[in-house]
């Protein structure tokens, strides 16, 4: 599955969580950190639904980008 995952520049770190894993977030100096921690935790998040017996969701979340 693929989960959509946003990237935000929070103050001089930068901040990740998944729309689609309620509580999935995590944070990194660098925005190469932020997306290494988040695929750490989403590992870790959905091991953790396994493990208490909850199915993972679907992905429904959608990315686009908006000309301004």
């Amino acid at each position: 599955m693929r989960y959509a995952v946003v990237i935000e520049r929070v103050g001089a770190n930068y901040s990740a969580y998944v729309p689609d894993l309620p509580g999935c977030v995590a944070t990194g100096d660098t925005r190469e950190e932020a997306e290494r921690e988040i695929r750490m935790a989403v590992r870790f998040h959905l091991k953790g639904l396994k493990e208490d017996g909850v199915a993972a969701p679907k992905p429904q979340a959608t990315l686009i980008y908006v000309e301004a």
